[in-house]
């Protein structure tokens, strides 16, 4: 039996900008963080650094405040359409939300699969994300896409697409550049 060509999406992840819980170094969670006054000019860079992008088709976004401003700001004008998921976002640290940061990096490998009090695992993260990716539409092979999402978003991106171990990804802290580049491949 032949088998079709592989062809790909191209996927480009942006985190979200900062809100004004990361600013104070809080974890923000499912929350309805906003942007701060940085998160602002970030997510308007972002906008100068693709908006001269002929290849762009699409842009996905969680649909959280964070992330949504973040593209809304960033691509205010585009004729790009801009579409939400609620799959892209990033961790639900249920009563953890809000807490300090380094008080939930010290307890993240307990929670690869066992979920946080009131929350959810980042096994569940990767579940999401994982469907997000499997659903993107045919119509996006060989074009490019933006997603803006979370940093937990692209530990799971990492994982499913390029094999990191789950493990070794959240024991890791964020940081932060202008975008990454996946392929989603699909049969052809």
């Amino acid at each position: 039996m032949r088998r079709g060509r592989q062809r790909a999406i191209e996927v480009v992840f942006e985190a979200a900008a900062t809100t004004t819980d990361d600013a104070r170094w809080l974890l923000p969670g499912w929350s309805d963080a906003r942007l701060s006054t940085a998160g602002k000019r970030q997510a308007r860079e972002l906008g100068e650094r693709r908006a001269s992008d002929p290849d762009l088709a699409a842009i996905f976004a969680s649909d959280l405040p964070g992330a949504a401003e973040t593209a809304r700001i960033a691509f205010a004008g585009s004729r790009v359409p801009l579409f939400h998921d609620w799959r892209l976002r990033g961790c639900d640290y249920g009563e953890l939300t809000g807490s300090p940061v380094a008080a939930v990096e010290a307890t993240r490998l307990q929670h690869l699969y066992d979920p946080f009090p009131g929350g959810e695992s980042y096994a569940d993260v990767v579940a999401r994300s994982r469907r997000f990716l499997q659903d993107l539409p045919a119509r996006l092979v060989d074009m490019r896409i933006v997603v803006v999402g979370h940093p937990e978003t692209k530990w799971a991106f990492d994982h499913v697409l390029e094999g990191v171990p789950l493990a070794e990804l959240v024991e890791l802290s964020f940081h932060w550049q202008p975008g990454w580049r996946y392929a989603v491949h699909v049969d052809a």
